[in-house]
């Protein structure tokens, strides 16, 4: 039998129900999903050290399990030395199984190892999606912390098919996603 992550299987059994419940939904194909999880890191100091970007690329690669790819700057800005087409960040678009397995390492292992860690804030897009930011890349257990040179930044967006903020928060709560204070409906 093919492995199947634990939150996949949990969406479907448990999450998927209590959200028809919730919003009285008529058809399992309203019921809202988490379409993909994209983890960016924008590096301006990139622009003065080109080895960052190998070291953020190498870094990201093995947190998510997947080759990270360059972010390229859009337009010159001359006051930052930028040029268009410099690359100045990596980025990781995670998808179905690897999704999943990402998003509960992130619940399980790497949030609860901030220091100071009272919850995520609540602030959504308008159309449904969250992005939340994270200041260091070493609450991930995959780094190891004697071999960093740079704390780097990133930020984690989970993209869902919810047509509202309200729903999209109800499906990550779902999720086990420690929200600081709970919404009131």
């Amino acid at each position: 039998m093919a492995y199947v992550p634990t939150l996949k299987t949990q969406y479907k059994e448990q999450i998927i129900p209590a959200l028809m419940k919730e919003f009285d939904y008529k058809s399992v194909m309203q019921v809202p999903r988490l379409q993909k999880i994209v983890i960016n890191q924008g590096l301006g100091q990139a622009t003065a050290d080109k080895k960052l970007l190998e070291v953020a690329q190498q870094e990201l690669t093995i947190i998510t399990g997947q080759k990270a790819v360059l972010t390229k700057s859009k337009k010159d800005i001359s006051n930052f030395k930028l040029r268009k087409g410099m690359p100045i960040g990596v980025r990781v678009t995670l998808r179905a199984d690897k999704m999943y397995e990402f998003l509960e390492r992130l619940i399980a292992v790497a949030l609860p190892r901030i220091r100071d860690f009272k919850g995520i804030n609540e602030k959504f897009d308008g159309q449904g999606n969250y992005t939340l930011g994270v200041a260091e890349q070493i609450i991930f257990p995959e780094i190891d912390i004697d071999k960093i040179t740079k704390i780097f930044g990133m930020e984690i967006t989970f993209v869902t098919s919810a047509p509202t903020d309200e729903e999209a928060y109800s499906l990550l709560k779902q999720f086990g996603l420690p929200f600081k204070n709970a919404k009131k409906n």
